[in-house]
């Protein structure tokens, strides 16, 4: 059977209240962006197919249309079940605005629910997500008041306390891989990750449902069996692509691929001041060839900082997509390496981050409370998801939190050993509750994690007796740069008690 088609026949089975099933990342990486434009044509043409449910793992676009946000259309999309949205800020309008039902959960749960999908088990059975916002105690990973059906479960096992991920049906997956022979057989061969693509072409197929794969050629000779990621048994049709790109900044670049090894030129972009100070206080936390996971923003500069101080030596570090060491990218190609050491599917390195597989991992932080919960998938009303990281925190047993102190006008700049505050920032970070708990405190001091939060100013461990102020930065004042600009009372360590007390007594006395 001839499987090659065009992006138009390949979208034209896709009925009405259909669940679809899309591979990709942040930047590109493995977006079937083509199909997806295909899909957004035959609605605008026809009205059809409405009502979609549309699940994926991270996020998949460009910010600027491509991706997810082809699929922002009232009517087209029912239902979002998604891992990281900020790729679509039009998707994330149709969630904001009740237009769409909107869930999120974490990502590494949805790459593996793909994999139990397709292997007939009953869902993910996991503690990743406990006490947090996809928790049904909380609110069962429910973005907006549409959202209704309880997709997750609180269970207990052996005494223990678990959440069960429900399976769904996929009747779509729309994929993209680099080649596709004859038989259908996919190689990736070419792309800077593999991500999740043969769980979710698993989870198509052995739900009776169509896989169609983008690719940008056929070889001209049979690749090995040992570089098919998918076998052409998954696969229903492959749409032939010779403009696709490798991912947003690259047509093809095999050091992005891991195909060959080449001098990576430095990077003379400076870092962002802000980011660049709390990337020095973080990577103190940083032990002698310890196993280090990144996050997205913040920590994204760290494996810069490290590089340029000529310890890329001294840690394993990976990231969610896949990648393991190398020159790691940041920004908007966050999850790619050049030179990498390693690239698994990121079902694969789901498992080895929720097995407890590194030892300490760096995080983004919106906002932190005074029970140590962080939260960084809604801020404000926007919808962001947490991407990977409830499934990395779930694992690690040091985690090391990094963000601005507060949000909105902050400015600082670095003076001797310390830093000058130039002008506050008006929206606070530290608060009295999160909006969203994308970590849970009193979980992780149940797991009896080791939990610091880095911010240009100050310092912050969790502690059981709550979360404890234990250093300021050089040039700031412990009372009025912090503890007035917060919203809740932290722990006081006692060699700074004193300070906050001399301070109070001066302005008494004046």
């Amino acid at each position: 059977m001839d499987k090659w088609i065009s992006a138009d026949q390949a979208v034209a089975a896709i009925d009405d209240n259909a669940t679809i099933a899309i591979t990709g990342s942040g930047g590109g990486l493995l977006e079937p962006d083509v199909l997806l434009q295909a899909l957004e044509r035959r609605f605008k043409a026809t009205g059809h197919p409405r009502n979609l449910t549309v699940v994926h793992a991270l996020g998949i676009g460009d910010g600027n249309g491509s991706g997810l946000g082809r699929l922002a259309h009232e009517g087209l999309v029912k239902r979002v079940i998604g891992g990281h949205w900020v790729w679509s800020s039009a998707m994330q309008k149709l969630a904001e605005e009740k237009k769409i039902e909107a869930y999120s959960f974490p990502g590494g749960v949805i790459a593996t629910l793909f994999r139990e999908i397709g292997a007939g088990r009953p869902g993910v059975i996991t503690r990743v997500g406990l006490r947090t916002f996809v928790d049904p105690r909380v609110n069962g990973g429910k973005l907006n008041d549409i959202s209704t059906d309880d997709l997750v479960e609180l269970i207990n096992l052996g005494g223990e306390e678990y959440l069960r991920y429900k399976p769904l049906k996929i009747d779509h997956a729309l994929i993209m891989a680099s080649q596709a022979d004859d038989k259908g057989n996919l190689t990736v061969r070419h792309e800077p990750a593999d991500l999740d693509i043969y769980a979710v072409a698993l989870a198509a197929h052995n739900s009776g449902g169509r896989v169609i794969a983008q690719v940008k050629s056929k070889p001209n000779e049979p690749f090995p069996p040992r570089q098919v990621r998918v076998p052409g048994i998954l696969v229903n049709g492959t749409v032939e692509v010779p403009e696709q790109r490798q991912c947003q900044i690259s047509e093809y670049d095999p050091t992005l691929s891991g195909e060959a090894r080449g001098v990576v030129e430095v990077d003379a972009t400076p870092i962002d001041p802000m980011r660049l100070i709390v990337a020095r206080r973080a990577a103190r936390e940083l032990g002698m060839h310890q196993s280090i996971n990144f996050g997205f923003g913040f920590p994204g500069a760290i494996p810069a900082l490290l590089a340029s101080q000529g310890r890329s030596h001294e840690y394993w570090g990976s990231v969610e997509q896949g990648i393991h060491n190398g020159d790691m990218l940041d920004g908007s190609m966050f999850g790619t390496a050049r030179n990498a050491d390693a690239i698994l599917a990121s079902v694969d390195q789901f498992d080895f981050y929720s097995g407890g597989g590194i030892d300490v991992t760096f995080l983004g932080m919106g906002e932190l409370d005074e029970e140590g919960n962080v939260n960084v998938s809604q801020l404000g009303s926007r919808v962001v998801g947490p991407g990977g990281f409830m499934d990395i925190t779930q694992g690690a047993s040091k985690i090391v939190f990094c963000g601005a102190f507060e949000a909105k006008g902050l400015q600082v700049k670095e003076r001797g050993d310390g830093i000058e505050i130039v002008s506050p920032g008006s929206i606070p970070k530290l608060v009295k509750k999160v909006r969203h708990i994308t970590f849970s405190g009193k979980q992780a001091l149940l797991d009896g994690k080791e939990v610091f939060y880095v911010t240009e100013r100050a310092v912050f461990k969790l502690d059981p007796q709550g979360v404890k102020l234990i250093e300021v930065s050089a040039g700031v004042d412990i009372q009025r740069d912090v503890l007035s600009r917060m919203e809740f009372a932290p722990v006081i360590e006692e060699s700074l008690a004193e300070q906050s007390i001399t301070f109070e007594r001066k302005v008494c006395s004046r």
